[in-house]
């Protein structure tokens, strides 16, 4: 694929491809991702995955939206961080569509910015949430309808637990039996399926992030401040809650995601104090009382959601997320419930903290 890239794609690009030096970048489940650089410029090179996006051009449209829309609240002193922005083609588009070897585009690459995997301290956690709530809050007066969605239904646990049910009905790869238990310890999860309908029917629906993972914000390497939000690709209208819980779901544990090391997965009420406290504060001019106790059911419905997500990817055969080994999706699947059934444990020592 290199050689492709340097032969095809990057001359789309306005880069010297005879003397550019390419390198993957990052760990991302869904698309492909690499660092460009030759003399003159650097920046993130990407195949959208069109697989799970299948209407590229909308995923590239709508980050263009949000990049013009942050930068105007940047001029005007309004958003702090720095924004990513679409690198556009020689040609003047913001993708290049090649049919069968792929859809790419390219974005800013933010010199000294620096990613990490696994919140080790409290402090990563605080940085984190104050610019998930910052990013948020800056697009908190663009219309919620003003982008397309580019996966309808991406965070539906009904629909979720509607696809697990499925999944091990047909049992297609004859996984059931190793992972039974979990799929019928997820089914059993319904007082949460009515506690989270009572809470939509009544929440504003804002322009979210997302995908809200610790590696999905940039740090300042020179000190760790914040430095910017990334992967704009399925920013789509929905509930704070959302963000929120998918981003203390995976700032939460001390292992990573994959950890087979169970015993040593769980939420780490520090964090989810630290992280709630930075995160209200950030909206603080915007968030109404009910979002605010939303929030603590929006980190159980992003742990138990992901769990169920890998779950049936695991059971149909792994065709959505990529995967290292036939176990990985379990894998997965394991270490979110696992981090579910922490945080249903320690509710009564952190409910309060969300009223």
């Amino acid at each position: 694929m290199i050689e492709f890239i340097r032969q095809v794609v990057l001359p789309q690009f306005g880069i010297d491809s005879v003397n550019a030096t390419i390198s993957r970048l990052g760990n991302g489940h869904i698309n492909h991702t690499f660092f460009v650089t030759d003399s003159a410029k650097k920046i993130v090179l990407q195949r959208i995955n069109t697989s799970v996006f299948t209407l590229p051009e909308v995923v590239v449209n709508n980050a263009a939206k949000i990049s013009r829309h942050l930068s105007s609240k940047r001029q005007h002193n309004q958003y702090a961080l720095q924004v990513v922005s679409p690198v556009m083609t020689d040609s003047g588009d913001l993708g290049l569509n090649l049919g069968t070897q792929g859809f790419w585009r390219a974005i800013d690459y933010i010199e000294y910015s620096h990613t990490i995997e696994v919140v080790t301290q409290v402090h990563q956690a605080e940085v984190a949430a104050h610019a998930f709530g910052h990013f948020a809050s800056a697009l908190s007066d663009m219309p919620s309808d003003s982008i397309v969605d580019v996966i309808p239904n991406f965070l539906n646990l009904p629909q979720r637990i509607h696809q697990l049910t499925q999944a091990a009905a047909g049992d297609t790869h004859s996984r059931l039996s190793t992972c039974q238990k979990w799929v019928d310890f997820v089914l059993s999860q319904t007082d949460i399926l009515l506690l989270l309908a009572d809470f939509e029917a009544k929440l504003p629906r804002r322009i979210c992030h997302n995908d809200t993972k610790i590696n999905n914000m940039l740090f300042d390497k020179r000190d760790m401040s914040s430095m910017a939000i990334i992967d704009l690709d399925t920013c789509m209208s929905g509930y704070l809650m959302y963000d929120f819980g998918d981003m203390v779901r995976a700032f939460c544990s001390p292992e990573p995601e994959d950890s087979t090391a169970l015993n040593h997965v769980y939420a780490r009420p520090e964090i989810i104090i630290s992280a709630t406290n930075a995160y209200v504060k950030a909206l603080s001019t915007i968030i109404t009382p009910l979002e605010k106790q939303s929030l603590w059911l929006g980190i159980k419905v992003m742990a138990l959601m992901l769990g169920t997500r890998f779950l049936s990817d695991y059971l149909s055969g792994d065709v959505y997320f990529t995967i290292e080994h036939p176990q990985h999706n379990l894998d997965r699947a394991l270490n979110q419930l696992t981090i579910y059934q922490s945080l249903v444990k320690q509710e009564p020592q952190l409910i309060s903290l969300f009223n």
